[in-house]
């Protein structure tokens, strides 16, 4: 007779959490989209995701667009403290951010990937043709291999440029100390300057993380003659251990660029948060991979989202949701 009893018991208690589940799928929520200020290309990405994540929502539900994200290094932070509930952020950082923490904060524990493969951007190496005729160097492994005193502009610190430029120098076990310790010099500016210390041969190299037509790239090789390096298959690999996709850049990307060129880079992904409910993380992520129309409506630059890939650890960075993974296998495209 306890046994009977027992058993009621559990049966009455696993109704009642599966009653509560669907509920609780069912009742309205209210989140907040941080992202960065009204007018940039993250703040129209993050009002179109949001316009169709309610497509997949509980009626009633609500998300608040802020502009409180930095973007980049910043996203995952804002996730794992609470103060958003999904953001924009990058996949190298989000994996950073999981695996060993991120602008000095112990590794994140709620920060958690919808999708990534957003964007398209990728790690950009110019030599000035000029530095190419004076050495005969073609390449970054050149550099470190002859200890060449190499003049370097790169972006402000705490740039995800900068950072960028970091990485290539940190797998090939060399820092911005040795360069300077070889006679070089590492410049860390803004983008103009950049272009006017190379335009002006008071620099050879930069490298940057960047897309297809950012306007000072495409002003400094029409106006300069530029070299484009690419990195060995051994480098990119090394890359791909701290995080960044390979990345195709097409032929006459950038202007004197004639050839395609093999990289990696840092795409955008959307982060959530671990402490959303496995339901409400599975509709926005249904909402989003089958109405992809509306996002390049939005803005043609995230025709590049494919939802067969955006599960990818590569292009996701921090693990996936749960929610999310479940609906990625529901359609076949991870196991």
């Amino acid at each position: 007779m306890k046994k009977a009893i027992r058993s009621i018991a559990l049966v009455a208690m696993l109704f009642m959490m599966l009653l509560t589940s669907a509920f609780a799928a069912d009742k309205p929520v209210r989140l907040t989209f941080a992202t960065q200020s009204v007018g940039t290309s993250m703040y129209v990405y993050a009002s179109a995701l949001a316009n169709i994540f309610m497509k997949g929502l509980p009626a009633g539900s609500t998300i608040d667009i802020t502009t409180t994200s930095p973007g980049g290094f910043g996203a995952p932070v804002l996730i794992e403290n609470g103060d958003a509930e999904i953001t924009l952020g990058n996949s190298a950082p989000a994996l950073w951010a999981v695996k060993t923490g991120i602008l000095g904060n112990p590794p994140a524990k709620n920060v958690k990937a919808l999708a990534g493969g957003l964007s398209k951007d990728f790690i950009n190496i110019l030599f000035t043709q000029d530095f190419v005729k004076r050495t005969g160097i073609k390449t970054v492994e050149e550099i470190v291999a002859k200890k060449y005193p190499v003049r370097v502009a790169i972006k402000t610190a705490g740039s995800f440029g900068a950072l960028a430029c970091e990485k290539v120098f940190e797998v090939l076990g060399v820092t911005f100390a040795d360069i300077k310790s070889w006679g070089g010099s590492v410049t860390q500016t803004g983008s103009d300057a950049i272009v006017s210390l190379l335009k002006d041969n008071k620099a050879d190299i930069t490298i940057d993380h960047l897309a297809a037509g950012q306007s000072a790239t495409t002003e400094l090789c029409m106006t300069t003659a530029m070299f484009f390096p690419q990195l060995s298959a051994e480098t990119r690999k090394k890359l791909n251990d701290q995080g960044f996709d390979n990345v195709t850049i097409a032929a006459n990307t950038w202007k004197g660029q004639t050839n395609e060129i093999q990289s990696v880079g840092s795409p955008q992904t959307i982060l959530v948060s671990g402490k959303l409910g496995d339901d409400i993380v599975y509709a926005m992520t249904k909402a989003l991979c089958e109405n992809t129309a509306a996002l390049v409506n939005a803005s043609a630059a995230l025709k590049v989202f494919d939802p067969k890939t955006a599960w990818e650890p590569l292009k996701a960075g921090a693990p996936l949701h749960p929610g999310a993974a479940r609906y990625y296998r529901e359609q076949g495209y991870m196991k």
